[in-house]
């Protein structure tokens, strides 16, 4: 995994925050334009469903989904620190899914009736109320209290660890770098004495 693609595979709501990592020139926004907003929905797409309804990301979109990552990292870091998240924070994860509230539409498809969840209005209305939910569901489920973030020294990725001992975010992406350093590390020759 290079460093300029984002981390997936994560609740939603923290890989939408993991979409702000460290690269070698420093923190790096891998979603600052619509096209790298488009290329995040796409990786997304499974768990996003309708609600990305094929449009082609605006600005306005982007900064809609940029401002409900920025409330749900304060939030997200707030429990990362055993803190409470501000009232500010919390407020604006429920005004974002009122903004596009999720309604049952029952649809004939063609066998039976389903009743899939639908919102209406623009892309990035839509998307911020889906991020805004996932992370109500993160924040209320039990597990938030495993919330970790990677033990890697130029990291700041966050994961919930399936397993006790997980350290990294990713096995590839610092797994590798931690254990070829350690290695490294002691394996290093003492330099020769001169003489």
């Amino acid at each position: 995994m290079r460093e300029s693609e984002p981390l997936t595979g994560e609740p939603l709501a923290l890989d939408l925050v993991n979409t702000r990592p460290m690269s070698a020139h420093g923190p790096t926004d891998l979603l600052d334009t619509p096209h790298r907003l488009a290329l995040w929905l796409a990786l997304q797409e499974a768990r996003l469903g309708p609600e990305t309804g094929g449009d082609a990301p605006t600005e306005a979109d982007l900064a809609a989904v940029q401002a409900v990552r920025t409330h749900v990292e304060a939030a997200v870091q707030a429990v990362l620190h055993g803190q409470e998240p501000s009232a500010a924070d919390l407020r604006a994860l429920t005004d974002a899914q009122r903004a596009a509230p999720a309604v049952r539409e029952p649809v004939w498809d063609g066998e039976r009736v389903t009743a899939p969840y639908r919102r209406t209005g623009p892309l990035g209305l839509r998307l911020a109320a889906l991020l805004a939910e996932a992370t109500a569901e993160l924040l209320a489920d039990p597990n938030i209290a495993k919330l970790r973030q990677c033990e890697a020294d130029d990291c700041v990725m966050l994961f919930l660890p399936a397993h006790p001992r997980r350290r990294w975010c990713s096995p590839d992406r610092c797994g590798n770098r931690a254990r070829v350093a350690r290695y490294y590390h002691r394996h290093k020759q003492p330099p020769e004495p001169h003489q």
